[in-house]
C-alpha cells in the first residue's frame, strides 16, 4: 500500500496552517509561551477584542476622510473634490465638523470587529471539526472563504444600526449632530427598519470583501513561510510570527484597496444616500 491522500497532501510546500495551529483538532491544551488554550472561549474572546482594536480605533481615526467621502458621493455640487469637501466642511463648521459622526463610528466598528475577528476563529474551529483533519487541509481555501462569510454575515448584522446613524449624521443637514440625538429621532421616523435597511446592501459589499480578504492573508502566510521564512512556523518566537503576520498585510493590502473601489462604488452610494 502506498501512502495515504492526506500523507501526501502533508508533504506539499505549502504547509498546512491547521495542523501547525492545532487547528483542525481544536484542542484546548495550552502550548508552551501562549496566554490561553487554543480554541478556548478566552481565546475567541482575545481574537474579538483584537478585532475592536482593528477596526474601531482605525475607522474612527479616519472620520474626517470617511465625513467627506460621503458627502461627495451625496452632494458632488456642493463639495467638488476631496481638498474642497474639507475646505467647505471646516468653512462651515469648523474644525469639529469633520468629528462628526466619530461615536457612532467607534461603537459600530468595534462592534463589527469583535464579530469579524472572533467569529472567523470560531467558524474556523467549527467547520474544521465539521469536515475532519484530512478535508480541512485538502479545502482549507474553501474553509477560509467559508469561515470568513459566516462571520462577516453576523459582523455586518452587528454594524448597520451604527453604519445607517453615522450616514444619516453626516450627510443630512441639520437632522442630528450626535449620536444620542439621531437614534432616537431616526427610530421615531422609521422603526427599526431605519437601522437595517441598508444591510443587504452592506452584506453585499462587505462579504465579498472580507472573504476575499482572510482567505487572501492566510494563503499570503503559507507562502511566507513555505518559501521565506527560514524556520517552521511551530519554532518561530511570537515576535518572528508577528513580523510574517505584518508582512502578509502589507502584502495584501494594496492589491485590495485597488480592487475595493471598483467593486463597491453602487453599494457605497446606496449606502451614502439612504
Amino acid at each position: 500500500m502506498g501512502p495515504s491522500l492526506f500523507e501526501v497532501a502533508k508533504s506539499n510546500v505549502l504547509k498546512n496552517p491547521f495542523t501547525q495551529a492545532k487547528c483542525a483538532a481544536a484542542s484546548t491544551t495550552i502550548q508552551p509561551g501562549d496566554s490561553c488554550a487554543f480554541g478556548s472561549p478566552k481565546y475567541f474572546v482575545l481574537c474579538g477584542l483584537g478585532g475592536i482594536l482593528s477596526c474601531g480605533t482605525t475607522h474612527t481615526m479616519v472620520t474626517p476622510l470617511d465625513l467627506v467621502k460621503c458627502r461627495l458621493q451625496v452632494d458632488a455640487a456642493k463639495y467638488k473634490n476631496l481638498v474642497h469637501g474639507f475646505k467647505v466642511t471646516i468653512a462651515e463648521e469648523g474644525t469639529r465638523g469633520l468629528a462628526r459622526g466619530w461615536a457612532p463610528t467607534l461603537i459600530g466598528y468595534s462592534a463589527q470587529g469583535l464579530c469579524k475577528f472572533g467569529l472567523y476563529e470560531y467558524f474556523k474551529v467549527l467547520y474544521s471539526d465539521m469536515l475532519g483533519e484530512e478535508n480541512t487541509y485538502l479545502w482549507r481555501t474553501s474553509l477560509y472563504l467559508a469561515s470568513s462569510a459566516s462571520a462577516e454575515f453576523f459582523a455586518d448584522i452587528a454594524l448597520s444600526p451604527m453604519e445607517a446613524v453615522k450616514v444619516k449624521i453626516q450627510t443630512t443637514a441639520g437632522f442630528a449632530s450626535t449620536l444620542r440625538e439621531a437614534f432616537p429621532k431616526m427610530y421615531a421616523e422609521e422603526g427599526a427598519n431605519a437601522f437595517f435597511k441598508s444591510l443587504v446592501p452592506l452584506w453585499g459589499r462587505q462579504i465579498p470583501y472580507t472573504m476575499m480578504k482572510f482567505a487572501c492573508f492566510e494563503k499570503t502566510v503559507e507562502l511566507l513561510y513555505a518559501h521565506v521564512v527560514p524556520k517552521p512556523r511551530a519554532e518561530c518566537s511570537k515576535g518572528e510570527q508577528m513580523i510574517v503576520t505584518f508582512a502578509a498585510w502589507s502584502c495584501l493590502s494594496r492589491p485590495v484597496r485597488l480592487l475595493q473601489p471598483c467593486t463597491l462604488h453602487q453599494t457605497s452610494v446606496y449606502l451614502a444616500t439612504h
